[in-house]
Order: structure tokens, then C-alpha cells, then sequence
């Protein structure tokens, strides 16, 4: 029998950059939005949502400032609400799924549901994550979340209240579905030893993230508060992002829950969307290894140079955490994340390291200015610090990508809901045919 790997698909392959290449030109010809986006960056409508809004120009069309709303409150005003509050992501997940900031005592409901079904299946530890343990912990969290609803009797009901009911479980079990998962791959092919920790419900998401990660459980004030600065920031991003319109597509067609949401995570895990923070992380390394003196600007230009004209790095000819496809003047995210990454880096003693990210922020739009035509300005997006700031938490790599899909999971299910209440049709865009008949 012959296995994957001795099928020999050269010819195949040949045949398909054949017949499934389509010139560029033919989008400009039929009036086709690569990408559902414009020649100037603008996304095509698709849809209409409560849930968020991003703004990147003023009422004039000129570039502004960036902005990130939930619910009809701005980001940075969020922040500041809940800077003193261990749980401002749970406060911000409630903010998202129901519409309003909640009281005292809807925000302790909340949190408290969030704990006691925080909870997994007998043995489903033993029986299902650590089973066929991978490097690649979003596929072992997406096999986790499809198994799960082998364990619920109510998967298939699509009505509000179970939705809701669901969404609040997934949201409250994600952590322990993308930490156990690494766990498994770092005993079973690393080698390493094994501890499972159980999650504590008197400790927010950010600190059970570090609680289940660590073999001694210790974390710091500082790192929780910036682990939950960075759940909030990027636990939504409007409707129109990869994942959360992929979630959106899928809901429209009635599918369930756990289906949706398997699906978002396939959107995430791309590196054109979740990926972004490890290519800035493998791309700073590079800087450091190549540029000789880490405080010359002629030099750090010199080698940007290079990564941004492909000669060295991945040859990709990208920056990476530069630029956004939204924001142009700069990504709020990143403006308020910024902060929290300097206290991490004083008392993890990394100023060095910080200096250097300050330098390539400085720097690089600049560089990526004068070489290529931008119709937008060009900015640092939150990606650029947050595989740092993970870094500084010793949060291995592997969990980076999995820790967006804890955050953004709240955000898929407000949009899934919302289209559940409001959308009445099977989203399904037209592509236009231009094959040739025989």
C-alpha cells in the first residue's frame, strides 16, 4: 500500500499552476476586490455588526489616529476602567456577548459561571488531548473543541440560550485546551516532565494561563496584568477580520457551535492572521544576530534595507509587525500594549532588548516609506510587541497563536450570536467564472 509520501505529485502539480493560475489583470477587469478589499486598503461591506468598530480615517477620508470600540466604548477608556481589576478580560468578554458593561454584581455572576464550567469531560485530558500530541497546539485545541461536542446532548441546538450556554463554556475552557496541549507535546516529544495543573476559580484567565503553565504555579503582579491587557486588546477586532468572518460564514449556514468555532481556529492559525508575533520574534533575532552595533541607526536602517528588498532573513521582503490592513497612523493596541511591555522589561531586566524593538519602530516606516508607494501611512501594529512580551513571560512560542485564540475566542462568540439573532440568510459571495469551455 502506498503511503502519503511515496505518491509522486510532481506531474499533478504542474497540471494545476496550469489551469488554476488567473491573471492578475482579469481582477481589475471584472471589477474583482482581491482580498474583499479595495485598491486604497478599504474593505468591501459584507455585513453589518454591534459588536466593534475600528476607525482608521477621519470623516474627510484622510488618515487619523486609529481607534478600537467595543460596544460602543473606546479601547483605551476600557482599559483604564478595569486597570485595577484582575478580570478585566472577563469583564470585556461580558461587555461583548451581552451588549453592556456589567454591575458589581452581574460582573461576580459572570466571573464565577466562568469558573465552575471551567471544567473538562472525565479523563478527556488523557483520552483526547493527549492523544497524538503535536508541535502545532491550535490543531490539538481544534481536535479538542470538534470532540467536545461529542460530550454535549444539546450540540446541534442553535437557539440563543444554548449558544450562549456554549460560548460561555469554550471561553472558559480554552486555556486549558491550548496549555494541556502543549504540556503533551513538550513531555511526549520533547521529552521534558509532565505536571497538569488544575485551573484555581478564585484566579482570572490571564492568571490561570500562568497557573496552568508553570511547574511551581508563581507568577508576578505585573505579568498577569499584562497577560490581561493583551487578552483584552485582542479578543476583538471587527467583523470583517479572517477568523471572525470565517466565524460569521459558518454560523450562517446553521452549523453548531463547536463546528464554528473549529472553524475560526483554522482562520486564526494562518500566519496572514495569528501568526504575525513569531515572524517578528525570528525577524529581531536575525537583527540581532547580523547588525554589529545595536545602537547605530545607519546601520539597523542598512539591514531593514535588506529584509525589506528580500536579500536577507526569510526573503519575503516584509517587516513584520509593520503596517496593518486597517490602521495607517497607528494601531491603538499597540500604543496602549506598549506600556505594559516597558514594565515587563524593567523587571525582567530586558531594556536592552526593548531598545532594540524601539529602534526598528522608529526606523522602519521610514525605510518602508522610501522604498515602496504606501497609499496609508505605516505604523507598528500590536504584533510587533506582543511575541515579546510573551517572551519576557517565558510563554513558550508554540502558545503564542493559541493564547490570540484564547482571547478572540469571546469575540467569535459575540459575533456568532449576533448573526444567530440578526442574520436571515446563507452567507455566499458570487465569484465569476472564467473558465474555457471545451
Amino acid at each position: 500500500m502506498k503511503t502519503r509520501e511515496s505518491i509522486d505529485t510532481s506531474a499533478y502539480s504542474e497540471l494545476i499552476r496550469q489551469n488554476d493560475s488567473i491573471p492578475s489583470e482579469y481582477y481589475e477587469q471584472y471589477d474583482v476586490k482581491r482580498g474583499l478589499r479595495d485598491l486604497n486598503g478599504r474593505g468591501v461591506l459584507a455585513g453589518l455588526t454591534n459588536v466593534s468598530n475600528i476607525i482608521a480615517r477621519d470623516p474627510d477620508g484622510n488618515p487619523c489616529d486609529g481607534q478600537l470600540w467595543y460596544r460602543g466604548y473606546r479601547i483605551e477608556d476600557l482599559i483604564k476602567r478595569y486597570i485595577k481589576n484582575d478580570f478585566g478580560y472577563e469583564n470585556l468578554a461580558y461587555l461583548l456577548l451581552f451588549g453592556d458593561l456589567p454591575d458589581d454584581a452581574e460582573s461576580e455572576e459572570f466571573i464565577t459561571t466562568l469558573a465552575e464550567v471551567r471544567e473538562l469531560p472525565t479523563n478527556f485530558t488523557r483520552d483526547v488531548i493527549m492523544k497524538a500530541p503535536t508541535r502545532d497546539v491550535m490543531n490539538s485545541m481544534t481536535r479538542s473543541i470538534l470532540t467536545l461536542a461529542s460530550y454535549d446532548a444539546n450540540a446541534a441546538d442553535t437557539s440563543i440560550e444554548n449558544v450562549v450556554s456554549q460560548c460561555m463554556q469554550l471561553i472558559a475552557v480554552f486555556p486549558m485546551l491550548a496549555v494541556y496541549s502543549y504540556h503533551a507535546y513538550n513531555h511526549y516529544e520533547n521529552m521534558d516532565s509532565m505536571y497538569i495543573h488544575r485551573p484555581m476559580p478564585e484566579l482570572s484567565t490571564a492568571e490561570n494561563i500562568l497557573n496552568l503553565l508553570r511547574p511551581d504555579s508563581k507568577f508576578t503582579k505585573t505579568e498577569a496584568k499584562a497577560l490581561d491587557v493583551a487578552l483584552s486588546l485582542h479578543m476583538e477586532h471587527g467583523g470583517g477580520n479572517n477568523s471572525s468572518f470565517t466565524t460569521r460564514v459558518v454560523t450562517s449556514s446553521g452549523s453548531d457551535t463547536y463546528a464554528t468555532i473549529a472553524a475560526a481556529m483554522c482562520s486564526l492559525k494562518g500566519p496572514r492572521h495569528g501568526g504575525a508575533n513569531l515572524k517578528v520574534m525570528e525577524m529581531m533575532e536575525d537583527i540581532r544576530s547580523n547588525v554589529k552595533d545595536q545602537n547605530d541607526d545607519d546601520e539597523i536602517r542598512a539591514y531593514l534595507t535588506k529584509i525589506l528588498n528580500g536579500e536577507t532573513f526569510d526573503r519575503q521582503g516584509l517587516i513584520y509587525g509593520m503596517g496593518h490592513a486597517v490602521y495607517s497612523m497607528s494601531d491603538p493596541r499597540e500604543v496602549i500594549f506598549r506600556k505594559y511591555v516597558e514594565r515587563l522589561s524593567k523587571e525582567k531586566k530586558r531594556m536592552d532588548d526593548l531598545a532594540l524593538y524601539k529602534k526598528v519602530e522608529s526606523l522602519a516606516p521610514d525605510v518602508i516609506n522610501h522604498k515602496r508607494k504606501i497609499y496609508k501611512g505605516v505604523s507598528p501594529n500590536v504584533d510587533f510587541y506582543s511575541g515579546f512580551a510573551y517572551d519576557m513571560m517565558d510563554i513558550p512560542r508554540e502558545l503564542f497563536t493559541p493564547i490570540f485564540a484564547i482571547a478572540r475566542v469571546a469575540g467569535w462568540s459575540a459575533h456568532r450570536i449576533e448573526e444567530l439573532v440578526s442574520g436571515t440568510k446563507i452567507v455566499r459571495p458570487a465569484y465569476k467564472s472564467i473558465m474555457k469551455k471545451h
